[in-house]
């Protein structure tokens, strides 16, 4: 049988990775709170809820999405606000007709779109969500040429790419095909920053960008 996404089974409240999740978590928290005049957060692929949980309680009212029935399960149970909705969806056209009467000032999607057949929808969605100007932080694992490299010549390849576990990453972008796939969405003001290990070794790279008028 094949598991889909909807399927995912999350068994903790404890964000992905550990450590390194929590640390990614307080990264994003930062870039937020840097970003003037945002009041309503959407959190598109919000898994357990971990992030979207923080948010709420740093006073953004933040929405939770994600089609996984565990991940919703375990978010209504550990944060429970009137900051703070969960609702269990896909992305694609039913969330958005779903959401079709609410406007996000900002939608944080961190390490989804890596998982995804057809990442477009991922920010197709989100561009309908968005008001006109609103704001778009999207994290996926890096990849670029020193770090590919790298992993060849430490033989990690195999390992990195392994097929030994369902779901995983299907995806995988560099800073240039990520910048091409959001700017061919519609979104504009692009810039990158980089989270862990060393320059050009890093875990994750953070886009920022911006929808268009």
């Amino acid at each position: 049988m094949r598991l889909s996404y909807s399927e995912y089974k999350y068994n903790s409240f404890e964000p992905g990775n550990a450590e390194s999740g929590r640390r990614l978590a307080d990264f994003l928290i930062r870039i937020i709170e840097g970003i003037e005049d945002v009041e309503r957060i959407c959190d598109l692929g919000c898994g357990n809820g971990y992030l979207a949980g923080r948010l709420a309680v740093r006073g953004y009212n933040v929405t939770g999405i994600d089609a996984s029935a565990s991940g919703i399960e375990l978010a209504r149970k550990a944060y429970v606000s009137d900051r703070i909705e969960f609702i269990r969806a896909a992305i694609g056209d039913s969330l958005q007709k779903a959401l079709v009467n609410i406007k996000f000032d900002l939608i944080i999607s961190s390490d989804v779109i890596e998982h995804m057949y057809r990442p477009s929808d991922l920010l197709e969605t989100a561009a309908q969500l968005l008001k006109p100007q609103g704001h778009l932080i999207i994290t996926a694992p890096y990849h670029g040429y020193l770090k590919n490299l790298a992993l060849s010549i430490f033989n990690k390849w195999d390992n990195h790419h392994t097929v030994e576990w369902d779901g995983g990453h299907i995806k995988f972008f560099s800073v240039r095909t990520l910048r091409t796939l959001v700017a061919v969405q519609g979104f504009a003001d692009i810039r990158f920053s980089f989270y862990g290990r060393f320059p050009w070794l890093w875990k994750n790279m953070i886009c920022y960008a911006r929808k268009r008028s």
